[in-house]
């Protein structure tokens, strides 16, 4: 995928633009993993036409869609934004709204300063208009789902302090339908070349039939690495906003996808956990972990059922009842581990974003990782250890190396 590059900053005075907000947030933090696409025919104008790159896999945007492009928001100039809407406010507006389609461009580009001016709307050069980032785009999504795709920790934050809801769903023709932010976080991590890599090695059996104890751990093992911290932080914060999460994860196991049920059920254990407490009040949440291994015994006994009756195949449902094995392991691992196991995840030093190469969506972190990969099993394994699990000790995670081809500092690309 072609490197993207924003142009050289204007000269601007406004308070906006002096690299902190009034609240103290800055916006000199971390390169988008994701390239998104370019905005409806009436925002083209907000960006140079910079030619087709190559075309990868979205979850959001149908591929028909071609990317792009450069902004005219030099380092999130919020005098540049103001005169381009003063400009061009036909194009971005309806009534008094700023159309989801510019909001989007805001956070393509993660414009936080710009993004909060037209959010609060207060502004005098608005005149009155701002943006409802509860508004579906024409593609069938929200800004959340954007800045989900894009694993923005700082734009999701911004957008949930704005009123945001996490509980909206994709719907039309042009996206996949009934997706949440949450979803979307999840599915791409899912994407991530380690995964990828480690557990299924070999590409021609994408099943998992042939998981197993060694799986589970290797998986948890992986999850832990460093790497992988931007996108848990991702999903632990929209699961926060995000209503009857133990629903979403019974409906991954009953899918039979092991892997999204572990990313989402270790990413949003402390909601999924609840809170105890000594009062009964109306704060206190019930321990979901109950529901989900209910669900996934239900799912066990339901095969067993089958395989009782006379002329059934038992092979393919023996493989369906050794996953669901599995994922009962997976889900007592981390309903035992899981807080510790978080702990030490956010404890890890904040990486800048990966950011997706090329079709095979190879992964490169334009960083050094502080930590090796051998400390962190080993750390993983004690924790395990400690909850008198499994602990997967000398456990071999393969040669993981999403380095390929990875760019020099002069093709990354520029902070905004």
């Amino acid at each position: 995928m072609e490197t993207v590059h924003t142009k050289e900053a204007m000269g601007t005075t406004c308070p906006e633009d002096n690299g902190q907000g009034k609240d103290g947030s800055t916006t000199d933090e971390q390169y988008d993993p994701r390239i998104p696409p370019s905005p409806p025919s009436d925002l083209k104008s907000l960006k140079e036409v910079h030619g087709r790159t190559k075309q990868v896999p979205y979850l959001l945007i149908p591929e028909q869609h071609p990317q792009s492009s450069q902004t005219v928001l030099p380092r999130d100039s919020v005098r540049s934004f103001l005169r381009f809407l003063n400009q061009n406010g036909r194009d971005m507006t309806l009534g008094y709204i700023i159309k989801p389609e510019a909001l989007n461009e805001l956070v393509i580009a993660n414009a936080l300063r710009c993004a909060k001016v037209v959010l609060v709307g207060k502004n005098a050069e608005l005149h009155g208009f701002r943006a409802d980032p509860n508004c579906m785009t024409q593609f069938g999504f929200f800004p959340l789902h954007l800045a989900a795709e894009m694993f923005s920790v700082d734009m999701i934050e911004l957008l949930l302090h704005h009123g945001t809801s996490a509980n909206l769903h994709t719907s039309g023709a042009l996206v996949i339908d009934n997706l949440l932010p949450v979803h979307v976080a999840v599915e791409n991590t899912c994407l991530h070349k380690y995964l990828e890599d480690s557990l299924h090695p070999n590409r021609e059996n994408m099943g998992y039939s042939h998981a197993d104890i060694n799986y589970i751990l290797k998986l948890i093992h992986i999850l832990c690495l460093p790497e992988m911290k931007l996108f848990l932080d991702t999903i632990r914060l929209l699961a926060k906003h995000t209503d009857n999460l133990s629903d979403e994860v019974c409906n991954y196991i009953i899918d039979g996808k092991l892997i999204q049920t572990a990313v989402l059920l270790l990413a949003a254990q402390e909601q999924i956990r609840g809170v105890s407490s000594p009062k009964k009040d109306l704060n206190s949440k019930p321990d979901e972990f109950a529901i989900i291994t209910n669900c996934v015994v239900g799912k066990i006994t339901s095969i067993q059922l089958e395989m009782c009756q006379k002329g059934k195949e038992l092979e393919p449902l023996e493989a369906k009842k050794k996953l669901f094995d599995m994922t009962l392991t997976l889900v007592h691992v981390i309903s035992q581990a899981g807080e510790a196991l978080d702990s030490y995840i956010r404890d890890h030093p904040k990486l800048a974003a990966s950011f997706y190469q090329d079709r095979a969506l190879t992964w490169k972190v334009p960083c050094i990782i502080p930590i090796s990969h051998v400390e962190v099993l080993e750390h993983v394994s004690l924790i395990l250890k400690d909850y008198g699990l499994c602990s997967g000790e000398g456990i071999d995670i393969g040669n993981l190396c999403p380095y390929e081809n990875v760019v020099s500092s002069e093709e990354l690309p520029r902070k905004l």
